[in-house]
């Protein structure tokens, strides 16, 4: 490491804390302060004489200040509601950041900033400054070491007593106000690290999170208290406020003693000296350990981050933030949030907003294709909107899948008990698509799957989505106990009135959907179109959910390349099966990937798509993407992205070309290829 050189810093919003970070930048060893950008030019300049800052480094925005190449990193410490915007455009234009707590407004926003960052190789961190501390280093060895016995009890405080104003950062919804963002992230994120040094983590998640607290006048919570229970009993309590002085401490009860810290949070935080005393008591014996300091407590964040820039890493070093841990405090503090009944404007249809740059530039296109009796195209890879449980983290994602061009979105009637199809109905009519969208829409799913049931439950969802007709149409189940010729009639009676365009059957066998046909024929009705089974490279030896069917059989595939039906294939790559483990994202017990696909003959089909995937610069589970998309029939793909960069990550695979050998190789019809 270049110990000579330092990182030119610039500050984005020069407000009380950036003074303090500059101050700490000062007393840093790594890095320097080169610039300064801010919308007001009075405090801007100010910032700037205090600081020696030349006037042609005193930057009007974000822009100004990307342009000016002395510009290694950028220190944000706007209002709560920027961050994620500008730490995105920042890293984007290959800037390092540190971007004040919290990193975002929604888990989702820190989601996609910790994508940019590892596309783009930056250093990203939240700046909780106190993390940085030598004496939180020393809480985690206390606590690693066992001296006070296994960690029982967590309490943790952090409130100041401010005058209400209906405009201010700290009350006004729609800059992020509240005590939860403002100051509870401290305790959840003490919490959290201490609780995962307990068992040799570096963070743990917690099971359950009940809160409780006070609104204010303009609506963002004042006072707000909340228990984390952890896997292992730990119990954790936190509390924060923006109205009243709270202890401001923390301390840790184990079996057989205790740390407190009288001052975790900010020592040193104006001015130096950083002076922290740790109070220990074990076996009944209490002893005091001083860690005098005489440099500002953002020296410490300064260095480490500053630091770690120099030596070529992308995430900070422990027991600072790393990019899971910031992820998993936003989404506890988002929990308490809503435990306390405190919704962001942003987190409602009236506030929503883009998220712009999760999206890169010069991603291949997504194919967009037509299918019979669908009025217009629809893109090859379809959209699952099943996995998004609030308006502001799902409009994160759709968002991305509209700017990367694709059109198409599933639904079913019971995901969510009916949330999901609300949520997608908003964002489709807060972004104004809903005409443009390709939506597929599913009902009757077991145990009612029935034929009078259909219509029903079509116009529940129609209501929902806030759509006049659903493009396509599937029952999500069959049921075999009933004559399938009611189905198809069902079926046709929809279609002529104009609710549904193209329809078909999930989880059909290939003879329920010939006979389906067959009828269909016969009496002069509109066949069936689409089969929604599941297709992927790897073959479904264990249903995913009881009732579930493949096509991967020698006889589906045989009849799906005679029909021209068109196959839309859920669980397209085999639920990630095709994914490094630790990519892998949390799915219901008893569905993950190695249960569902676990055979040596699939074990041999993903060391192949591996092979094949080095061999053609892209990842194996492009390769098995590659595979759905070109069946020798009309092979859409249903995917389950939870983020922009799990969409990017499978459309760069799309311009990927499997020959028919290649393809016969996969299928391990040769042994040699």
């Amino acid at each position: 490491m270049e110990t000579s050189r330092k990182i030119g810093w610039a500050v984005l919003g020069p407000g009380g804390i950036a003074v303090n970070f500059a101050q700490g930048l000062a007393e840093c060893g790594g890095g320097r302060l080169v610039a300064v950008a801010g919308r007001d030019a009075g405090r801007r300049d100010a910032f700037g004489r205090r600081f020696g800052l030349a006037a042609h480094r005193r930057h009007a925005g974000l822009d100004s200040l990307l342009g000016d190449m002395e510009v290694e990193a950028v220190y944000i410490a706007t209002p709560h509601p920027f961050h994620a915007e500008l730490a995105i455009r920042a890293m984007r234009a290959g800037r390092h950041v540190l971007v004040e707590k919290p990193a975002g407004l929604v888990p989702g926003e820190v989601v996609a900033m910790t994508e940019v960052a590892a596309r783009q190789g930056v250093f990203l961190m939240e700046g909780l400054m106190y993390r940085c501390h030598p004496q939180i280093r020393r809480l985690v060895e206390i606590i690693r070491s066992g001296d006070i016995g296994e960690v029982r009890h967590i309490e943790a405080s952090f409130g100041f007593a401010s005058t209400f104003e209906a405009t201010s950062r700290l009350d006004c919804p729609e800059l992020g106000g509240g005590a939860i963002l403002d100051v509870g992230v401290y305790p959840v994120s003490l919490s959290r690290l201490v609780a995962g040094a307990a068992r040799g983590a570096p963070f743990d998640e917690p099971v359950r999170v009940e809160g409780m607290g006070r609104l204010g006048p303009a609506g963002a919570d004042e006072t707000s208290y909340a228990l984390l229970l952890f896997q292992n009993g730990i119990v954790a309590e936190c509390s924060a406020s923006i109205r009243r002085e709270l202890a401001n401490t923390a301390t840790v009860t184990g079996t057989i003693g205790s740390v407190h810290l009288p001052d975790p949070w900010v020592p040193g935080r104006d001015s130096g000296p950083s002076d922290a005393v740790l109070e220990i008591r074990a076996h009944g014996v209490s002893r005091r350990e001083s860690l005098p300091d005489p440099r500002i407590l953002f020296a410490h964040e300064a260095e480490s981050a500053s630091r770690r820039i120099l030596s070529g890493f992308v995430e900070a070093e422990s027991p600072a933030p790393s990019w899971r841990d910031s992820i998993g405090t936003a989404e506890v503090t988002a929990a308490w949030r809503r435990a306390v009944g405190y919704e962001l404007p942003v987190e409602t249809p009236g506030g929503l907003r883009v998220l712009p740059g999760v999206v890169p530039a010069g991603l291949p296109d997504i194919p967009r294709v037509g299918i019979n009796g669908m009025e217009g195209k629809i893109s090859a890879l379809i959209m699952g909107c099943d996995n998004r449980d609030t308006l502001a983290e799902g409009a994160i994602v759709w968002d991305a899948w509209w700017e990367a061009g694709g059109n198409g979105f599933d639904t079913g009637f019971v995901y969510g008990g009916g949330h999901h199809e609300a949520l997608l109905g908003q964002w489709l009519k807060v972004r104004g698509v809903a005409r443009e969208a390709k939506v597929i829409v599913k009902g009757a799913h077991s145990p009612y799957c029935l034929p009078d049931v259909i219509r029903a439950q079509l116009e529940i969802s129609l209501e929902r989505l806030g759509l006049e007709r659903a493009p396509v149409y599937i029952m999500h189940r069959d049921n075999t106990d009933v004559p399938v010729g009611e189905f198809v009639e069902a079926l046709n009676v929809l279609n002529a009135e104009g609710l549904i365009g193209a329809f078909g059957g999930s989880n059909w066998t290939v003879d329920r959907i010939r006979k389906a046909n067959a009828y269909a024929l016969a009496n002069s009705l509109k066949p069936m179109e689409i089969l929604n089974n599941n297709l992927s490279l790897a073959v479904m030896e264990k249903p995913v959910w009881p009732g579930c069917v493949t096509s991967n059989d020698a006889g589906a595939l045989a009849f799906l390349r005679k029909s021209g039906i068109t196959h839309l294939s859920w669980s397209s790559q085999a639920r990630g099966y095709f994914l490094d483990p630790s990519e892998r994202s949390e799915l219901p017990e008893g569905t993950a990937p190695d249960i569902c696909f676990a055979s040596a003959g699939n074990l041999r089909r993903r060391e192949r798509a591996r092979w094949l995937a080095a061999e053609m610069g892209v990842l194996p589970h492009n390769i098995a993407m590659a595979w759905v998309l070109e069946q020798a029939f009309p092979s859409l793909a249903l995917i389950g992205p939870r983020s922009p960069g799990e969409i990017v990550s499978t459309i760069s695979g799309l311009g990927t070309v499997l020959s028919e050998r290649d393809l016969a190789w996969l299928n391990l019809e040769e042994e040699f290829r």
